[in-house]
């Protein structure tokens, strides 16, 4: 059985056209199925939509959350009640075409656990969303050893073994891509290309980009602690170095004049460099914070699969 994982917030316009797609590309394959839609905490009809399609067709399942989570968390709920022997997640805007699902199970039955959809380079994203993206990846990769493919987002085919191990693991910021690659297993990817939006507009802006980008650095790696270690002994150098050349002016000299210019250039050198090494080491200590409280990562308010 194959299950496929859909986050939506929003996209009461394009449901329609991603069920009717989905189900016409997996009636193709032959296999049982199922379509798992996450209502993440949408204000428009995206839920009543969700229902009318549940209703329609029993293999379609709708959750909703109690509240907008988030996309990754989202995710992780369509996950927790997905009963496929393999799962696929998919964005709902349908730039990640169902019409590849094909070629994703054809890689599975090769006997990998995993196999990303990787957009091809004349996808129809623009010059500065092709530029970031790779600059992500070559950044994220070259900072941890996750080795994600360039262009790998959340399009990918999961064994169940792989959707079992993502979900023992309780922590709060999740960045699934590293997750699913951090799990191992055999791994391959395939080729697809992106389209345009079919409706509606994007919900991820460039600040929800910077911090997503900045939750999956932060989640896999601790060079940015490191960072901070290395800034902070240049400074404390810089800072002993200057105290040396104010005693030799104050001891072999008669320039040392009374005034408070240095001092306070010193004291802003130093003081802003702690604080942007604590506001650092207060990332790492305020994620721990959250995972030690143990709080539920979602919380399903309604499913159309419980009888």
């Amino acid at each position: 059985m194959l299950s496929i994982v859909a986050a939506a917030f929003n996209e009461a316009d394009v449901l329609p056209s991603l069920v009717a797609r989905l189900t016409a590309v997996l009636d193709g394959t032959g296999d049982e199925w199922e379509v798992v839609l996450v209502d993440d905490g949408s204000v428009d009809a995206t839920w009543e939509t969700i229902e009318a399609a549940a209703a329609a067709d029993r293999r379609v399942r709708g959750v909703r959350l109690s509240r907008n989570f988030g996309h990754q968390l989202a995710l992780t709920a369509g996950l927790s009640v997905a009963r496929g022997d393999g799962v696929i997640t998919i964005d709902s805007d349908l730039q990640h075409p169902p019409e590849a699902i094909p070629v994703m199970l054809a890689a599975a039955r090769d006997g990998y656990d995993v196999v990303y959809a990787v957009r091809s380079a004349d996808d129809a994203a623009g010059f500065w969303k092709r530029f970031s993206a790779r600059v992500f990846y070559k950044l994220l990769n070259r900072l941890s050893s996750l080795e994600l493919p360039e262009g790998a987002a959340d399009f990918r085919f999961m064994s169940r073994r792989v959707v079992d191990v993502l979900a023992s693991m309780p922590e709060r910021h999740r960045f699934l891509r590293g997750l699913v690659r951090w799990a191992g297993y055999r791994q391959t990817f395939v080729e697809y290309h992106r389209g345009p939006r079919e409706a509606g507009e994007s919900k991820y802006g460039l600040r929800r980009m910077l911090l997503f980008a900045w939750d999956a650095v932060v989640s896999f790696s601790s060079f940015p602690l490191r960072v901070a270690s290395v800034l902070g002994v240049c400074v404390s150098m810089l800072g002993w170095l200057y105290l040396v050349y104010v005693l030799a002016v104050k001891l072999f000299t008669d320039r040392a004049i009374p005034g408070w210019t240095s001092v306070t250039a010193a004291v802003l050198l130093l003081g802003g460099a702690q604080l942007v090494f604590l506001g650092i080491l207060g990332q790492y200590v305020g994620r721990m914070y959250d995972d030690v409280k143990q709080r539920p990562l979602f919380l399903i308010a309604e499913d159309t699969g419980k009888e």
